[in-house]
C-alpha cells in the first residue's frame, strides 16, 4: 500500500527524470535509465521533447552561420522545456513539439 510520502517520492522522482533529460546527452541518457524504473507520461513528454532539442541542435551545429543563430532558438526552447519540466507542466515546444512527440514516440 502506498502512503502520501511515497507518492510525492514518485512524483518528485519523475520530475528529476524530467528535468534531467535536458542536461546534455550524458543527462538526457541517465534519465532514460532512472525512467525504466519510474515510467510516467510526464517524464516520456520531456525525454521526447528534449530528446527533438539535442538532435535538432546537433543537426544546426554543422551549418556555418544560419545553423549556429538557429541555435539560439533551440536555447531559448531549452530554456522553456526545463522551466516546464520543473513546475510539471506538459507544454509543447514552440513550432516543433507536435513534431517531436510524434516523431520521438519509440520512447514507451
Amino acid at each position: 500500500m502506498y502512503s502520501h510520502s511515497d507518492s510525492r517520492l514518485q512524483y518528485d522522482m519523475v520530475k528529476i527524470v524530467a528535468v534531467l533529460s535536458y542536461i546534455t546527452v550524458f543527462g538526457w541518457l541517465i534519465a532514460l535509465f532512472l525512467y525504466g524504473d519510474h515510467k510516467s507520461s510526464f517524464a516520456r513528454f520531456h525525454l521526447r521533447q528534449s530528446l527533438g532539442l539535442i538532435l535538432t541542435g546537433a543537426m544546426l551545429a554543422f551549418i556555418p552561420l544560419i545553423g549556429w543563430l538557429l541555435c539560439v532558438g533551440v536555447i531559448i526552447a531549452w530554456c522553456l522545456g526545463v522551466f516546464h519540466a520543473i513546475n510539471g507542466q506538459r507544454r509543447f515546444l514552440p513550432i516543433v513539439g507536435k513534431f517531436y512527440q510524434t516523431h520521438f514516440d519509440f520512447i514507451q
